[in-house]
């Protein structure tokens, strides 16, 4: 059986990490990136490295921004009056795409799922609720992942937001 390089099965390892990437995807996108002239690889790890440095969570949604508030917290247009509660930074591009909802986010980075050791203590739900209980928001949206996990995560938050009369 043939070796690889050490350092071209520890890119390879790296990649198989993502989501959704196996062992042969990671192998093709290891030769794809050592392919690469030196510039557009630089580029590579630029953009990654810029994206760790510069990218934090939105001060009130949680979202993701390079700013101190996201584009849509900053925005006098939006709906301030309901918030749409999603699992992760995704959801709120996949929800912005569609044009047709126009009010604020909360992103909780994950949802309950007790198998994987993820509890409410471990998303930002003491966030949402501070908001919910300091703005004048009248409606919130849970839209959760149609799965077991976010289910579980919004019939959780439905028992804490209900006492607020939201």
């Amino acid at each position: 059986m043939r070796a690889f390089p050490a350092a071209l099965e520890r890119l390879t390892e790296q990649f198989a990490r993502l989501p959704g990437v196996g062992m042969k995807s990671a192998q093709r996108l290891a030769f794809f990136i050592l392919e690469l002239p030196d510039e557009a690889a630089g580029d590579f790890v630029s953009a990654i490295t810029e994206a760790r440095e510069k990218l934090h969570e939105c001060a009130v949604c949680c979202d993701l921004t390079d700013q101190e508030l996201c584009p849509v917290c900053r925005s006098a247009e939006r709906d301030e009056t309901t918030v749409c509660v999603v699992e992760d930074p995704r959801d709120v591009m996949a929800l912005e795409r569609t044009r047709e909802y126009n009010g604020l986010y909360h992103v909780l980075h994950g949802a309950i799922s007790p198998m994987d050791g993820i509890g409410p203590d471990d998303l930002r739900i003491p966030q949402l609720m501070q908001r919910l209980g300091s703005e004048d928001i009248r409606e919130v949206v849970l839209a959760t992942n149609p799965n077991v996990e976010g289910e579980t995560t919004a019939a959780y938050l439905a028992r804490l937001i209900k006492p607020l009369g939201i």
